[in-house]
This record gives structure tokens, sequence and C-alpha cells, in this order.
């Protein structure tokens, strides 16, 4: 069973890999947002944090974009 990780760990690690659509995306940084939620509640670790806050930001750069393209807004 698959899941969604890291771009670098197939090169680390191996395996198959494909790309997601629009709604598997979705769908898998849900997934992955409880699986990391349930993590840090079982480790207490703060470090934990970290995937979950990676998580959040993924799923809203896909909703909104991120800053890579450096465009400048003025708002009409």
């Amino acid at each position: 069973m698959g899941k969604l990780v890291r771009d670098r760990i197939p090169d680390l690690f191996g395996g198959q890999t494909r790309l997601l659509n629009g709604e598997e995306y979705q769908a898998a940084l849900r997934a992955k947002l409880e699986e990391e939620v349930a993590e840090y509640l079982q480790s207490g670790e703060p470090e934990e944090l970290a995937d979950v806050l990676e998580a959040l930001r993924r799923a809203k750069a896909d909703a909104r974009g991120g800053f890579a393209g450096r465009v400048w807004w003025t708002p009409a």
C-alpha cells in the first residue's frame, strides 16, 4: 500500500512512483495530515509537528500557489 511521501524518499529507498491527479493529491494530503497528527499524539515529540505543518503548507500551496513566481499584486 502506497502513501504520499517527501520527494526524495523514492531516491533513498527505491520503489515505484506515480504522480497523483488533483483529487488524489487532496485525499493523500488529508491522509498524510491525519497520519502525522496521530504520530505526534502518540509520541508527543515536537519535531513531529514539522511534518504536520509541511502537509498543511503543501495543501495551501496547492490551493493558492506558492511564492516561487515572485508575483506582486495590487488589488483593484
